[in-house]
């Protein structure tokens, strides 16, 4: 009797533990690759700085479009192509720095828009000059250009 009470338990025990098992959350196979609402020029603009100052790196491949280029104004001027600037923007950690941000839109359409973003970090000020188009339904980014005050 008490090893047949045994192997009921044994197996009581192995059935909730399956059935947790099967209940518990989908494995996510790359968690990085959140989807983010990039349907209006807002949003983008939103996230676009959102990712350059918080270092938020979720949605980065869906922001900038297959063609897009960086251009940095510095001391050395500087082209970066897509894949090098969303390679930097995955390897930045996660931060929320000291920053100021103001956005002016200086040209706006259905299908394009020019942004001027400003960000103003302790001791050096960044000006990116964002132009948007419209995607086949979604903004994406196609081009910035950055300077440093």
């Amino acid at each position: 009797m008490k090893t047949l009470v045994k192997t009921f338990a044994a197996a009581a025990l192995i059935a909730v533990s399956t059935f947790s098992m099967a209940a518990g959350k989908p494995e996510v196979s790359n968690p990085k690759k959140t989807v983010v609402n990039l349907s209006t020029a807002d949003l983008v603009i939103d996230h676009y700085v959102a990712v350059m100052t918080e270092g938020q790196s979720a949605g980065v491949e869906q922001l900038f479009t297959s063609d897009f280029s960086q251009k940095i104004h510095a001391s050395n001027d500087q082209t970066n192509s897509r894949s090098a600037v969303i390679s930097f923007l995955k390897k930045q950690k996660s931060q929320h720095l000291n920053c100021k941000t103001s956005t002016t839109i200086v040209e706006q359409s259905s299908d394009y828009m020019l942004a001027k973003v400003t960000m103003q970090f302790d001791g050096f000020t960044k000006i990116d000059l964002v132009t948007l188009v419209n995607d086949g339904g979604n903004w994406k980014v196609s081009q910035s250009i950055n300077s440093y005050k």
